[in-house]
């Protein structure tokens, strides 16, 4: 037989486009038109509903980019058709993707949403068009309305370039983007739309075949027939007989063995990204209406929603689609999943900042639906820190899926189904959908490459697939729940069931226990940059972290000693849930468009201005009535004589700084800084040890050339490192002190300029420390610039250990590997630390979370590891303004210092002393007796009790035993989960409680007040 394959392929390609595709809409009537243009933010709909409507046609322009306008359609059914499945067809000029470009929600006369509009999904069927949404008939009047978002494509043809006019909040009077291009009743021909999901389902199955398979051959003459019996001039009428043609190879069952595919509708919203977070609270809306219409036709469909915040949004802002959700959660179309407040960013928020992600979220579920989540569902984050496991099973799950390992550049992972080990030994069930996309269309080619790509074939048979349109919501369309129909039980297909979360990660453990094993952080290799994009966010995130540990310390500190009536429950659970919010994985990396970032800056400083109040409030309670100074410490560690988490006269006794010549010396530390205001010594006295290595300097500001080949605001490439540039220019070098008023300190402030940007730098040096404190003002105004600090040090260290979540993990300083080298740029909390036994450096910071950390050889035989901070950059996509402005970041080189000594010092910086005039100084509320042993949150229960509550963890990465004493009458002590739901009861002796701790461990802690 001769090989015709193409041209049948190529003859259904054209018949698709030209002749069955547009004959699935047949007569159609057009509907009347007026509009309203919104002329700001959006409005509720009673306020458009009662708006002033002008007549409109299609071609009428409209919606400036983020603009709204609210269009009213009416018409008559024609009477005779009777019999005819009916649909009004919207188009409001759609372009992009769905969830890129335009979108609306249609709604009833008296403004209920009904139904979601994009460009994949541009219909409203009949039964939801009359009066208040009831069903409609052949003879009757339809009226309905639709909101029209007037989204621009941000992320469009020229992508990745910059986007100045598009990415902030609209100013008045900007042009319309958009046409209404279409706006019909018309005859919906059912069996022509079965015969297109027919034929693509079947193509693209064979397209995936072997080309010696006769089951591909069999499938494409099957389609030749189809072809050969579909009249081009009547398709509606002999679509049925094409389908037949097809019955056969539709209908051979899939081969015993075949790959076992759990299908769940999924529609991944970004929070906010490429559109801020009051759209996406409408992309809500839209999504949740889809799928709650959809499920009426389907009830098969199961769809996974996370994130409570989302949830949240419907409750507050759309009553009637919360009816809808909550009857859909009761009858198990919609699956809350997730278990957290956002699909957060794991690499960065902090420690207590991430357990209450679990928490709020998953009280949410419990609270509204009865739902105690199980399943951990961060698909899109930017990596997986090695905490994450710990506090999953702390949080009462006991699963965890992702795709984003997938989007690795360097290395292939090696497992698809495994288990995941944290930092302190726990594991938990890990799932990556090897069809390496959480926005399938459940095409041939996607369910083959799931089937081959599996890591596990051979000893599992399943994995998930999310199916539905995402990243700007949608979700599944009947066309991904007709296919999944199709190719349920299909030859040479995998099989396909539509089923939730839970039954898929049930039956994968069941029949995969002994899955292989995977210990540590799951880096991500790609989006490296978004450790350092957007410092003010970064910034503002790590400062309210503190301000609520300090807030709730103190809080609970003045309520349980009688100093205040009443605890700010309400307060905090909504200054959390706003922290939380902007910890989304596209808001605290730094890679959403200005709009949002700016709006994050200016919510950063309310939370602030918040908890400075409570704090301010609860410490002059504490303190009393006087004029003495009391000093108030929120670290874990003691300090200047003040206990930790109490309070006290400042003590010390600690040499004076002296400074001469350029060299600064107090008693510990020796610093040298030249003329160029660089240090080129930093000398440990105790242990006559020179810190900074041969031939170079410390605090050197390096600036690169930053042009990564995509995502700007994501990726930085590792042949940045090719063009550096050493910044040693300086206007000004200036001595001072020591500081006799103040904390005695000696500094060196240091003035640069270079190209378009500025740098003050206040060196300090304080009495009895060993560290060099560096408080760095940059005016920075650089295009595709990358900043770094560069501290190289004489250490002969193979690793380094960077702060993660309620521990640390050790990352290699070499490129061994690919996967070493793949570790160009990591991320880490409050410090670095390299060390050789006996011997440690670390570096700490206020704000900052991107590190770079290598080694070199010297002739003399020894090693230079160079630590370097990366400080800020200037991406131009999708923020062409990002960082621009002034950043103030301070950090520290700390000399002599093991683990507990980075700890102490990352906590220090980032909790200042505060100091207050009174009376008193009220004793610790709690206190731990082992300095490895850190209390990370001080807080009243959530219940309202009065019950007190104390997390803490092990941060050495070694055993600890240790006793927790309450400062105030306690009658019982519980060992408690995050949700503080009871784990074990405990013994408590003489008001405390002693205890062991494996490696990283976290307990909580809840006292009984007596």
């Amino acid at each position: 037989m001769h090989d015709d394959r193409s041209l049948i392929e190529e003859r259904l390609k054209r018949a698709l486009k030209e002749r069955i595709r547009p004959a699935i809409y047949g007569a159609a009537v057009p509907l009347d038109i007026k509009v309203w243009h919104a002329p700001g933010e959006p409005v509720p709909p009673a306020e458009a509903l009662a708006a002033d409507y002008e007549p409109a046609a299609i071609g009428t322009p409209w919606g400036p980019a983020w603009g709204t306008a609210w269009f009213h359609f009416s018409g008559q059914v024609p009477a005779d058709w009777a019999g005819q499945e009916i649909e009004a067809v919207i188009d409001l000029g759609f372009s992009g993707g769905p969830g890129f470009s335009a979108e609306g929600l249609v709604h009833t006369t008296a403004g209920v949403p009904l139904k979601g509009l994009h460009p994949r999904q541009t219909y409203a069927p009949l039964s939801i068009l009359g009066p208040d949404g009831d069903p409609a008939a052949p003879g009757d009047s339809v009226e309905f309305y639709v909101e029209a978002a007037a989204n621009p494509e941000v992320l469009g043809w020229n992508a990745f370039a910059p986007i100045e006019d598009l990415g902030s909040k609209p100013k008045p009077g900007g042009k319309p983007i958009y046409e209404l291009r279409r706006a019909d009743l018309a005859i919906f021909h059912a069996q022509v739309w079965d015969l297109v999901l027919d034929l693509v389902a079947l193509d693209g199955l064979q397209k995936e075949l072997p080309e010696s398979e006769p089951r591909r051959r069999e499938i494409l003459r099957a389609i030749s027939r189809s072809l050969d019996v579909l009249d081009y001039e009547n398709v509606a009428g002999t679509a049925e007989d094409a389908r037949a043609e097809l019955t056969d190879v539709l209908s051979r069952p899939a081969h015993a063995s075949a790959h076992q595919l759990s299908a769940v509708g999924h529609a991944h919203i970004d929070s906010a990204w490429l559109w801020p977070l009051r759209e996406t609270k409408r992309k809500v809306a839209r999504t949740v209406s889809n799928v709650a219409t959809l499920a009426q036709e389907y009830p098969e469909l199961v769809f996974a929603f996370s994130q409570a915040q989302q949830h949240a949004w419907v409750k507050e802002n759309y009553p009637e689609v919360w009816e809808r959700l909550k009857k859909a959660v009761a009858d198990g179309t919609i699956v809350p999943v997730g278990g957290m407040w956002v699909e957060s960013d794991t690499n960065l928020p902090g420690g207590e900042a991430l357990a209450r992600q679990f928490i709020h979220g998953k009280r949410f579920f419990l609270d509204e639906y009865g739902i105690d989540t199980q399943e951990v569902w961060l698909p899109d984050s930017f990596g997986y820190t090695a905490a994450l496991p710990q506090l999953v099973k702390l949080s009462g799950s006991k699963w965890f899926l992702t795709q984003k390992i997938s989007w690795n550049k360097e290395n292939r992972f090696p497992h698809h189904t495994f288990w995941w080990e944290g930092l302190d030994g726990t594991r938990v069930f890990t799932h990556f959908p090897p069809i390496d996309t959480y926005n399938s269309d459940l095409s041939g080619r996607e369910l083959a490459h799931a089937q081959r790509n599996f890591a596990e074939n051979g000893s599992a048979t399943r994995s998930l697939v999310p199916f539905g349109y995402g990243d700007g919501g949608g979700g599944p369309t009947r066309e991904f729940v007709a296919t999944a129909r199709r190719v349920a039980n299909l030859e040479s297909s995998p099989k396909v069931t539509i089923e939730s979360p839970t039954e898929f990660f049930s039956a994968a453990e069941a029949e995969y226990p002994n899955a292989p094993v995977w210990s540590g952080e799951l880096y991500l290799e790609i989006h490296r940059a978004t450790y350092t994009s957007q410092a003010k966010t970064k910034q503002g995130n790590r400062r309210s972290e503190h301000l609520l540990r300090e807030a709730e310390l103190w809080a609970a500190s003045a309520v349980v000693a009688g100093k205040l009536d009443s605890y700010p429950y309400e307060e905090f659970d909504r200054l959390w849930k706003v922290v939380l919010l902007n910890q989304f994985h596209d808001i605290l990396p730094g890679s959403s468009i200005s709009w949002v970032h700016r709006e994050a800056e200016a919510t950063y400083a309310k939370v602030a201005e918040e908890l400075e109040s409570i704090i301010g409030n609860s410490l002059k309670a504490l303190a009393g009535v006087g004029f003495e100074p009391v000093v108030f410490n929120a670290a874990p560690h003691s300090r200047g004589g003040v206990a930790a988490l109490g309070a006290g006269p400042r003590i010390s006794d600690d040499a004076p700084v002296t400074i001469e010549g350029g060299v600064l010396d107090n008693g510990v530390i020796r610093v040298t800084v030249d003329e160029r205001g660089l240090i080129t010594s930093v000398y440990d006295i105790a242990a006559e040890r020179e810190v900074v290595a041969p031939g170079n300097v410390a605090n050197l500001l390096q600036i690169h050339v930053d042009t990564p080949n995509q995502w700007d605001a994501w990726d930085v490439d590792s042949f940045y490192k090719n063009n550096v540039r050493d910044i040693t220019e300086v206007d000004s070098v200036e001595f001072s002190g020591p500081d006799e008023d103040g904390d005695g300190a000696a500094s060196v402030v240091v003035k640069r300029s270079f190209n378009r940007s500025s740098i003050t730098q206040t060196l300090r040096l304080r009495p009895g420390t060993k560290r060099v404190d560096i408080e760095t003002s940059v005016d920075w105004h650089e295009s595709e610039k990358f900043l770094k600090a560069a501290f190289p040090v004489d250490i002969h260290a193979d690793r380094s250990a960077s702060e993660t979540q309620f521990g640390h993990i050790f990352r290699p300083t070499h490129q061994n590997t690919s996967w070493d080298a793949a570790k160009f740029e990591i991320a880490a909390h409050r410090w670095v630390h390299v060390g050789e036994p006996g011997y440690g450096v670390a570096v700490v910071n206020d704000s900052t979370y991107g590190h770079d950390i290598t080694r070199t050889a010297r002739e003399d035989g020894g090693t230079t590891t160079n630590i370097r901070l990366s400080v800020i950059r200037a991406p131009r996509f999708p923020d062409p303004q990002t960082d621009q402005g002034v950043h103030v970041i301070n950090y520290a080189l700390v000399v002599g210092a093991g683990i507990p000594e980075a700890v102490e010092e990352g906590y220090r910086i980032n909790l200042p002393e505060r100091v207050v005039s009174g009376a008193a100084a009220p004793a610790p509320i709690v206190a731990v007796d082992n300095g490895n042993v850190i209390v990370e949150a001080v807080k009243l229960a959530d219940d309202q009790s009065g019950d007190v509550v104390v997390r803490l963890y092990e941060s050495s990465g070694g055993r600890s035993r240790a006793t927790l004493t309450a400062g105030f009458a306690a009658a019982s002590v519980t060992e408690v989960d995050l949700l503080e739901r009871p784990l074990a009861d405990r013994e408590l002796v003489d008001g405390g409680v002693s205890f062991e701790l494996r490696p990283f461990q976290i307990l909580t802690f809840r006292f009984k007040r007596a």
